[in-house]
């Protein structure tokens, strides 16, 4: 398995220039309760990875997967592979690194 670890800096860019999709796999109380802004919700509880794929063909941007503290992200990350999709980023300190740094949210 690939697994490519992204810091804060670098998904504040890819948001910024639109180059990255993130892609929240934490559950849907969390991601309402909270969520870094422009993510898209998509729980690991419930991880489809034609959903995933039809999600990154529409959208255009490089995927990055994302949760609480980075564990699901790479759990996420060896479904959608498993599957065939060519994913291999996740943000390794999730949603409590951005939170924990001040970072606005949703």
């Amino acid at each position: 398995m690939q697994v490519v670890d992204l810091d804060r800096d670098t998904i504040k860019r890819g948001l910024a220039e639109g180059s990255l999709l993130v892609i929240d796999v934490r559950e849907p109380h969390e991601y309402s309760a909270g969520h870094i802004p422009g993510s898209v919700s998509h729980p690991l509880s419930s991880f489809d990875p034609q959903a995933v794929a039809a999600l990154v063909a529409d959208d255009g941007r490089q995927p990055v997967f994302s949760c609480a503290s980075g564990v699901r992200s790479v759990h996420a990350l060896m479904a959608a592979q498993q599957a065939g999709l060519d994913i291999t980023r996740h943000y390794k300190g999730g949603f409590k690194d951005w939170y924990g740094a001040g970072e606005t949210i949703a």
